[in-house]
Parts: C-alpha cells; structure tokens; sequence
C-alpha cells in the first residue's frame, strides 16, 4: 500500500459537489497489498465500502467522483478517438488509392467498435435521465421542507431565527444539486454532438475525397442516430471539474471526445463549506 493510499485514512469524503458523505475509517485490500475498496462511516446508513478507483485525496478531504461521470468520460473520449481515427483513414484512402484494401482490415475494427460504444451509449444515456430524476425529486423534496418550514414561521410554531437557519441550509443543499444537474446536462450535450458528428463523418465523407474511398467509407451507416436535443450547453457549475483519480483520470472532454484543459475551482469551493 502506498504513502497516498494510507493517506485516505481519517480523512473526511465528499462528492465532487460538496456534499457530506462520511469518514474514511479504514481500506480493504487484495493479496498484492493495492486498496480494492474504502470503508466510509457514513452516520445513520452504517459502513459503505467505496470503490477505490472513485476516491482521491484532495489536501484535507477525499473527493467521491461519481460512476455515472466517469463511464461518461471513457465513453467520450473512447468514441471520438475511433472518429478521429476514422476520419485518419479516410485521409489516407483519398490520398493513396493503392492502400484500399489495407484501409479496409482496419476500417472493420473501427467498425465494430462504433457498434460497441453505440450500445454503451445507451446505457450510459439511460443513467444520466435516471440520474436527472433522482435529483429532481431531491429538489422538490427541499421545496416542500422549505414551505412547511414558512407555514410553520408564519403561524408562529417557530422564530424567525429558526426559519432563517432552514432557508440557509437548504440554499446549500440546493447548490450542490444544480451543480451536479448541470454537469451531467452539459455531457449529455457533448454525448449528442458526438453522435452527431459520428453520422456525419460515416455517412457525408469530405467532397474532395476519392470516389474509391466514398464509396467505401459510407457504407458505414449503422452507428447511433443523433439524440434529440438536449438542453443549450450550461456553463460550468461553480465547483468546477472533478479532481483527476487514480486509475480514472477526470477532465473535460470536448464534443470529438478531445480531452479539454480547463481551471478548476472545485477544491476551494469544498474547502471552504
């Protein structure tokens, strides 16, 4: 086990949005000695065992990154790379007829491929609207705590003290909800341009491309139709980008999948609540 693997212990964890989970209590490892999962004190909810490719230490605190983040992320950045890869070979079949044939072995294992992630796609789509309506009913959840918490204020149950204390705490909660929701509609944006361009590039090859390599670069036709829109792409939320994990590394990634250097802000944010 390493320095920074032991470093997990005691450590107080919360999610990429700020919200509370629990302490880190102790690790569960392999027979090689690698951490498989953290054991979190999580209160009321008793011992959950987080997996240790989702945890990384952040100066005082260990940061959860959620499964739905990163399945996204290897799927954005897996598919714009057979895209990239692709639009490479279509390249090099205009420019050399002669290497048709070579083009051809390759371009199958592309293909495949695509028909692969479509099916990841779907599922991973599926998660992010689950996902979507799980914070919705957090939401409205809150609404109601917080216009039971006025009623009571106004029929003099509680002061006016009290009924501030709830507003402040439920502004909190609500942050890290719109932070998460706005996240994953901002990925479910760059999830549809890049179904989008997939299209695109397999079904309207450059005009410029060689009659031989149009002809056989558009029959593939069988990747995943774009999605119906979703919401207009939302700026990042006020935490910023997850921290980089140990075997997932978590970054912005742009609608060709293109990994994209961003500042974040996430850490202070946290630090500070």
């Amino acid at each position: 086990m390493s320095k920074d693997e032991i470093e997990f212990i005691g450590k107080q964890v919360k999610d990429m949005y700020g919200t509370f989970i629990g302490k880190v209590v102790g690790t569960i490892t392999d027979i090689d000695g690698s951490v498989q999962t953290v054991g979190v004190d999580c209160g009321s909810e008793g011992l959950k065992q987080l997996p240790f490719e989702q945890l990384v230490v952040q100066g005082a605190f260990v940061i959860y990154i959620p499964r739905w983040r990163l399945e996204a992320q290897r799927l954005l950045r897996e598919k714009g790379l057979t895209l990239r890869r692709i639009h490479a070979l279509m390249d090099i079949v205009s420019e050399n007829d002669d290497m048709k044939e070579d083009a051809e072995l390759i371009h199958e294992k592309y293909k495949m491929k695509l028909l692969t992630l479509e099916e990841t796609e779907k599922q991973i789509k599926e998660k992010l609207e689950q996902r979507i309506k799980e914070l919705d009913s957090q939401f409205q959840s809150i609404r109601m705590l917080v216009f039971d918490a006025k009623l009571q204020f106004k029929s003099n149950e509680i002061s006016d003290a009290k009924y501030e204390s709830v507003k402040t705490q439920t502004v909190e909660i609500i942050e890290h909800i719109e932070h998460e929701k706005a996240e994953i509609v901002s990925i479910q944006k760059r999830i549809t341009d890049l179904s989008v361009e997939s299209v695109e590039r397999t079904q309207s090859p450059k005009q410029e491309l060689h009659t031989a390599a149009i002809s056989y670069l558009g029959k593939v036709n069988t990747v995943s139709q774009p999605a119906q829109a979703v919401a207009a792409p939302v700026s990042d939320p006020p935490v910023g980008n997850a921290p980089q994990a140990p075997t997932q590394r978590p970054v912005a990634i742009g609608a060709d999948g293109a990994e994209e250097s961003q500042d974040s802000d996430w850490l202070s944010r946290i630090s500070s609540q």
